[in-house]
């Protein structure tokens, strides 16, 4: 195993810290490393709170500030954050209109999420992220995945948050958006999680899982590789099959933090090709590393369909340490 740290036991404590003076005008680490909040909250408005397992970055912390996340709580690395860290993360952003929790859907997550929802004397309520069609809902105990479709949510739910919805708009608008949102993943390499030292799982030289999880979880099977224009016929044709139909899209080509810019660039050239084969017209797009899982090398493909106000939503100005625009 070859990673720049020091320790595999102090991985995540170095990192964030590292994070937080790297964006120090925008994120503050709260007590304990148990949260990155917003440095600048808005009083009166609801807050928007997530987390998961550290190995993702950007992915949560790198969300958080003005039009997305008041804060984030990272667990170790593939390990959910535990009760106490919501807990934390409540009472330090309470801006008095309630919380939002915006939780992928993993066992972990969702478990510990509703734990500090029950625990907290206060108004949460929750929007559970599932966006993953690689695999049929009844293969995982809680449904399906949530994966990079996260970050729409977030970003769209948290835009509305800057304008003032009530937590109730917020959490049906953010409903809508997951239910408007479908991803697929597909892995070239395998990651290794620091502690384990040894990769997830192997994939031959000329192998690649098709429908892989962010955390190395198996897809839809494992294949011999293949072109980019041809993956992306595939992840493209199940998205649209889950959706059920074509129209305005968001397509957002997202890195498992191993494979390069030209890669992702020329997956966006190659799914949007097929989208618009389909039918559909892409009015936005973001493409680069935004939902990883370590070193894994691949990319996932996420569509969402878009309406106006959904579309003036992404538009609206966010800053955080990974999206920036429009102030």
């Amino acid at each position: 195993m070859k990673k720049l740290i020091n320790s595999p036991d102090t991985v995540l404590e170095e990192s964030l810290d590292g994070f937080v003076a790297a964006h120090a005008g925008i994120v503050a680490l709260g007590a304990e490393r148990k949260f990155v909040r917003r440095l600048h909250p808005k009083p009166g408005k609801v807050a928007l709170v997530s987390g998961g397992g550290s190995g993702h970055e950007p992915l949560h912390a790198g969300f958080v500030g003005h039009g997305m996340l008041d804060a984030a709580c990272p667990g170790q690395v593939f390990t959910s954050p535990t009760p106490d860290q919501m807990l934390a993360a409540i009472e330090a952003v309470d801006g008095g209109a309630g919380i939002l929790f915006i939780v992928k859907n993993y066992e972990g997550d969702v478990m510990n999420f509703e734990m500090a929802a029950e625990m907290a004397d206060r108004d949460i309520l929750t929007v559970v992220t599932d966006d993953d069609v690689a695999v049929e809902a009844s293969t995982w105990s809680t449904g399906r995945r949530g994966v990079a479709g996260t970050l729409v949510v977030e970003k769209v739910v948290g835009a509305a948050a800057e304008e003032g919805r009530s937590l109730v708009e917020l959490q049906a608008l953010g409903t809508d958006v997951n239910v408007a949102t479908r991803s697929m993943g597909v892995a070239l390499s395998s990651c290794t999680v620091p502690a384990a030292g040894t990769p997830t799982f192997d994939l031959g030289a000329d192998e690649m899982e098709m429908g892989v999880g962010i955390h190395g979880e198996p897809g839809r099977r494992r294949v011999k590789l293949a072109g980019a224009g041809a993956i992306a016929a595939e992840m493209v044709g199940a998205i649209h099959e889950d959706l059920g139909r074509a129209g305005d899209a968001l397509l957002l080509v997202n890195g498992f933090g191993g494979t390069p810019a030209m890669e992702l660039y020329l997956m966006y050239n190659s799914a949007r090709a097929e989208l618009e084969a389909r039918g559909f017209t892409v009015r936005r797009s973001l493409v680069g590393n935004y939902v990883t899982a370590l070193e894994m090398a691949g990319a996932s493909l996420t569509v969402t369909l878009l309406d106006d106000d959904m579309t003036r939503l992404w538009d609206a100005p966010v800053e955080t340490a990974a999206l920036r625009w429009g102030r």
